[in-house]
């Protein structure tokens, strides 16, 4: 089986690494056709995953956007559309990654009559999206052979948004287990280089905008203990420095300057996670899957995340990680202390939530799963 796997973007997110992970077994036969250059491409190049960029022309249309927005962008894609249905003749599938993908998916799969597959790594909800694109999402992915929803979540949203339930199956993202397997010497070391060796280390790995909640990690931070230090790993896309100073304004106002460290975007995650002591997911609207909490949990470290979308389907709160109200400075700052004060308990919670998700999300696994789904195309 040949499939065309299509992508709107050129920076590497959590979709982005999932496609690699699902594409890397099966490089010897498809193409991933991207609509911007980027660091992604690079990654997939990386992996020898072949790969073609299909435009150089950024769609401007985004998740927000209304019905003049997305009319006007019609121009930018029908390009795109002519250039993806002679190369989809060529594959079995048409595999749509995101939700751009999946508007000049949807279109070049009746042209080039080829079955859709459309993977659904977004809640499509009211605070995402716009009603304009929810309806497009959904009526197009109406259209294909088979939905992929990354969690349940993911797949409540889209059938109360109108999607039809007996097309979608839900599949995890997967991970390569060995990859977060770091020496602990290797932890030390980052720590040294850090300046944090003797301290609690908190760590936030997102890109930094209002609705991940770094505001709300950092309002906590200020009610625990000093030892406590933060490490926010990721910068502002798409337009957002504003908030990036309004971060660096809070800090300051509260004092946690020599507490908190802005690191920028990194692609050492493994090791940064590794010399943490513990790991915060803190976004205020529903996740739909939250792969940095996985990557925690692999990484053997404790996880608090908000009790909210995908996330609920991760983390038992107590057994493998601890949830918290989105939005809620007082029940973050107490799991905080209870990790600081109860060194041992917060041991044994991470050591279960690593073998839990070893054997869950183990990419090997999730891959065949996948693969049985699209056999049946």
């Amino acid at each position: 089986m040949k499939i065309l796997f299509l992508d709107q973007s050129g920076k590497p997110g959590g979709a982005e690494l999932c496609l690699i992970d699902i594409a890397k077994p099966i490089r010897d036969r498809c193409l991933v056709g991207l609509f911007a250059d980027g660091d992604f491409r690079r990654l997939l190049e990386q992996e020898q995953i072949p790969v073609q960029v299909l435009t150089q022309q950024a769609i401007q249309v985004r998740k927000e956007s209304g019905l003049t927005q997305g009319l006007a962008s019609l121009g930018q894609l029908l390009p795109l559309i002519r250039n993806v249905v002679p190369i989809a003749r060529n594959f079995d599938i048409i595999y749509a990654n995101t939700q751009k993908a999946l508007v000049v998916g949807a279109v070049a799969s009746f042209l080039a009559r080829r079955p859709l597959v459309y993977h659904l790594h977004d809640i499509l909800s009211p605070e995402h999206f716009s009603t304009t694109n929810r309806r497009i999402a959904v009526t197009l992915a109406n259209r294909a052979q088979l939905v992929i929803a990354n969690s349940s979540a993911s797949k409540q949203a889209f059938v109360a948004a109108g999607g039809r339930e007996d097309i979608v199956e839900i599949v995890y993202n997967g991970f390569e287990l060995n990859k977060y397997q770091i020496p602990q010497q290797e932890s030390l070391v980052i720590r040294q280089e850090l300046g944090l060796t003797d301290k609690f280390i908190i760590g936030h790995f997102s890109r930094l905008s209002p609705w991940k909640g770094q505001h709300i990690l950092i309002a906590a931070l200020a009610k625990v203990p000093e030892q406590a230090c933060l490490i926010l790993v990721g910068d502002a896309l798409f337009g957002e420095q504003k908030y990036v100073q309004q971060l660096h304004t809070q800090v300051q106002e509260l004092g946690l300057e020599t507490r908190v460290k802005f690191l920028g975007f990194r692609h050492n995650i493994p090791q940064l996670m590794s010399a943490c002591d513990l790991i915060a997911h803190t976004s205020t609207a529903a996740e739909p899957f939250g792969r940095v909490i996985v990557e925690a949990m692999l990484c053997g470290k404790p996880v608090v995340a908000a009790k909210a979308g995908g996330a609920m389907e991760l983390v038992e709160s107590g057994v493998n990680g601890f949830l918290t109200t989105p939005g809620n400075v007082e029940e973050l700052a107490e799991v905080i202390n209870l990790c600081i004060h109860q060194p041992e308990k917060t041991a044994m919670i991470a050591e279960h939530a690593r073998y839990t998700a070893s054997q869950r999300f183990d990419v090997a696994v999730i891959n065949q799963q996948l693969a049985r789904f699209l056999d049946k195309i």
